[in-house]
């Protein structure tokens, strides 16, 4: 039997753990929203042509209007359901080509995920949570 000391540790690593996830992944959403205000607040189109497409990373290469030619290292915004080779409209912030999302998507596409995580993470927390409670509850009925 674990004493009520170890439970404590654990219950508190469990809300810990989970918390720092749900914080994680609310901060997701609002870094997405603060890439599509810089974005929208000094935008620029341009047509790119995927290099490479993944469902977290997808790496474009586009030419922006005064010649230059641009490969976000960390590739566009919202990558889902892109292929290689495929050409695609994007919007990017004129002072930084490099922050470049598929053009009419934004960071609504980024809730439905980050609240998944969230969702997920507290339903794994809630029943140990609740089991250790059980346990502490049994000891003090036992003593």
């Amino acid at each position: 039997m674990s004493t009520p000391k170890a439970r404590r540790r654990t219950r508190i690593s469990i809300l810990i753990v989970a918390t720092g996830i749900s914080v994680l992944a609310f901060l997701l959403v609002v870094a997405a929203w603060q890439n599509d205000r810089a974005i929208t607040s000094d935008e620029g189109r341009a047509t790119a042509e995927v290099l490479s497409a993944g469902k977290l990373r997808s790496a474009v290469s586009f030419v922006t209007p005064d010649g230059v030619t641009h490969n976000p290292q960390l590739g566009v915004l919202y990558p889902t359901n892109l292929i290689a080779g495929q050409r695609i409209d994007v919007e990017f912030a004129k002072s930084d080509p490099d922050l470049v999302r598929v053009s009419g998507r934004n960071a609504s596409v980024a809730i439905i995920p980050a609240a998944s995580v969230i969702v997920v993470t507290w339903l794994i927390a809630a029943p140990a949570l609740v089991l250790i409670r059980r346990q502490d509850r049994q000891d003090l009925v036992r003593t």
